[in-house]
């Protein structure tokens, strides 16, 4: 015997409901297996409501933008300062600095002392570096400048792009403070490099020591030991760890493990950027976007009971998912790239001697963790709560 299915016959409001919201039958048969169906579904669904489409979407990208503004300051920071630890130690694996610490100049892109330098007499065989280093009131502004007994008495050492700042040329004269010296471009540091006396008298006397040991004593881990009993300066392996006193060894290439004093040094140096006053307003807009979200998706799911009710009575309460699902992907897509955008129009154009392409892409690809979530709270749990209620109640609730 063969049993004839026939489909439900729907009531007249119920029909003019359904001619009105129910998606096309095929698109009903291809909801899952056809994205670009879905696709179109997505955009026609939230073109009904532009005004909350753009101000959700906007609502998301500048919550974005300021993850990644922070993000991308805080990568580009600690770059330059790492860049900048490198030009300070040259290979020198002690650091002497003085006790009333070291900062470094994120506008120069320089580390600086804040006094001066312990006195030091190393034991035989070890050799020390003085270094006094500061900023100099140039012609083109402010610029770091470091002076030690390696640079050549009568020379001055320049990037490229310093000394087109400073309208000067290979083999050329420069004045700095009341001496003449001769220019020499090579290498891209933005620090203006000068005979010790030289800088002396641009800067005074805030300064730091490098020190070498003995080429037998080379790779060993307890070399600021030996210098700290040798001096009577403390010493350290943690960049955290302040000076005080008279001075204190940073010991850079002690302390064993993994991670370097270096990769620890400028960890230290983001920190302070996403730790600031800066990234607890980002931290916030993040959780302002979310709630934005939310508050969005909750009011288009309550808007849409019936539709939704509708899809369900007839078997297609999987596809609400898939439908709901995509609509929110397009959101957050363009949330994103458009955060994200803006946040590099920003940052590069505001800080360009912090920021950088490489470290706006580091800090896009960061902010991108945080879309799966928002999208899983955000949009699949209002309308998974939503179809947990009986198809009959949903279209009750709704008239």
């Amino acid at each position: 015997m063969t049993v004839l299915q026939t489909r439900p016959t729907l009531t007249p409001e119920v029909a003019a409901e359904t001619s009105a919201h129910e998606p096309t039958p095929e698109l009903a048969a291809s909801a899952v297996g056809n994205g670009g169906r879905l696709l179109r579904f997505a955009l026609a669904n939230l073109t009904r409501r532009p005004e909350r489409f753009v101000l959700s979407t906007l609502g998301i990208a500048l919550a974005i933008m300021a993850v990644v503004v922070v993000r991308t300051l805080s990568i580009g920071f600690a770059g330059s300062s790492s860049a900048s630890l490198s030009e300070v130690l040259h290979g020198a694996p002690l650091w002497v600095t003085p006790g009333q610490g070291i900062s470094y100049n994120a506008q120069l892109s320089a580390m600086l002392p804040d006094g001066p330098a312990p006195q030091l007499t190393v034991p035989p065989g070890w050799t020390a570096l003085h270094t006094v280093a500061g900023a100099w009131n140039s012609s083109a502004g402010e610029l770091a400048i470091y002076g030690n007994a390696r640079i050549a008495d009568g020379t001055v050492i320049l990037s490229r792009s310093t000394a087109n700042k400073l309208s000067v040329s290979d083999g050329g004269p420069l004045k700095v403070g009341t001496t003449d010296l001769t220019v020499s471009v090579t290498g891209n540091s933005p620090i203006v490099m000068v005979p010790e006396q030289v800088a002396t008298a641009v800067v005074g006397s805030k300064s730091w020591w490098t020190v070498m040991p003995p080429a037998a004593l080379n790779g060993r881990l307890d070399l600021g030991k030996l210098l700290s009993a040798a001096t009577g300066l403390p010493t350290s392996t943690d960049p955290a760890n302040k000076p005080s006193g008279a001075g204190l060894i940073y010991d850079t290439a002690g302390g064993g493990g993994s991670v370097t004093f270096q990769q620890r040094f400028t960890a230290l140096y983001a920190g302070k950027v996403t730790g600031s006053m800066l990234g607890m307003v980002s931290n916030v807009g993040l959780i302002l976007g979310f709630i934005i979200a939310v508050t969005s998706f909750l009011a288009s799911v309550q808007e849409r009971r019936r539709e939704f009710g509708i899809m369900a009575s007839i078997g297609l309460a999987d596809e609400v998912l898939y439908f709901f699902l995509v609509e929110s992907a397009v959101v957050f897509v363009l949330a994103y790239l458009g955060g994200a955008l803006l946040a590099g129009v920003a940052v590069l154009t505001l800080v360009p001697g912090v920021a950088s392409v490489s470290a706006w892409a580091q800090a896009a690809g960061m902010a991108a963790a945080y879309l799966p979530a928002m999208a899983i709270v955000g949009a699949l749990v209002p309308v998974h709560r939503l179809l947990q209620q009986r198809p009959v109640s949903l279209l009750a609730d709704a008239t």
